[in-house]
């Protein structure tokens, strides 16, 4: 597994000794939509490196559903505060869109963590990343209306996506915005009728992203630039 061949950002920015120590550690992983990978108060056994596919974090809710808090994709990774020895998750997280991806077990990343100071920056800008988009999302929760965040989820996805269709259901999409199926269902007519998307049973392609950024709130872009500000990447699709 050689640097070149890795997609997820995080990795491919370290520096060629790094990676090689970490590459006899890498174990590469496939992961089906809706896979839970872990719960809240779980042990931290592995930390996951994204390279296509989207990982979702959740605040589990009353009737066992949870609202999204952040998502990690390519640009990000799972986990990475256990190389602090943050040995148990605080929120539930689960795969979102299929994932591909290198995890890497707690206790041997604790160990590099411990040698490398380019993974200890890697790891605390990943958490701080994680952190912004929470504050992000609950601000973006508490003041914007649903159509403006279905848009805002739409771009998001789409950034982590291999291409314009995403797959998923209302339901699941109407669990991450906290908002009821019936809620997700209008507005997806609503924009459909509009041209921006096209709806087919468990999958939405985008046919406008310029429209749906007009239509999104501020806060896609405010994640966007929390990513280049703490970690200066972007997502490069």
């Amino acid at each position: 597994m050689a640097t070149n061949q890795i997609k997820n950002q995080l990795l491919s920015a370290l520096p060629r000794n790094v990676f090689e120590a970490l590459r006899p550690d890498l174990v590469h992983v496939e992961l089906d939509i809706r896979t839970p990978i872990y719960h809240p108060e779980d042990e931290v056994e592995w930390v996951y490196f994204p390279s296509s596919g989207m990982i979702s974090m959740l605040q589990p809710t009353p009737d066992s559903r949870g609202i999204e808090l952040a998502t990690i994709g390519k640009e990000g990774a799972l986990g990475a505060i256990a190389g602090f020895g943050l040995n148990y998750a605080l929120t539930a997280s689960v795969v979102q869109m299929p994932l591909t991806a290198v995890k890497i077990s707690a206790i041997r990343f604790r160990k590099h963590v411990s040698q490398y100071a380019s993974l200890q920056e890697m790891a605390l800008k990943s958490n701080e990343v994680i952190l912004a988009q929470t504050q992000i999302t609950a601000a973006c929760n508490a003041l914007h209306n649903v159509e403006q965040r279905f848009c805002r989820w739409l771009l998001q996805s789409w950034e982590r996506a291999e291409n314009d269709t995403i797959t998923l259901t209302q339901e699941f999409l109407g669990e991450m915005l906290g908002v009821r199926r019936t809620s997700v269902s209008d507005i997806a007519s609503k924009i459909q009728a509009q041209g921006l998307i096209r709806y087919r049973r468990g999958n939405i392609d985008l046919l406008d992203r310029t429209e749906l950024k007009k239509r999104s709130c501020d806060c896609f872009e405010a994640v966007r630039h929390a990513e280049r500000t703490i970690m200066g990447i972007q997502l490069n699709r």
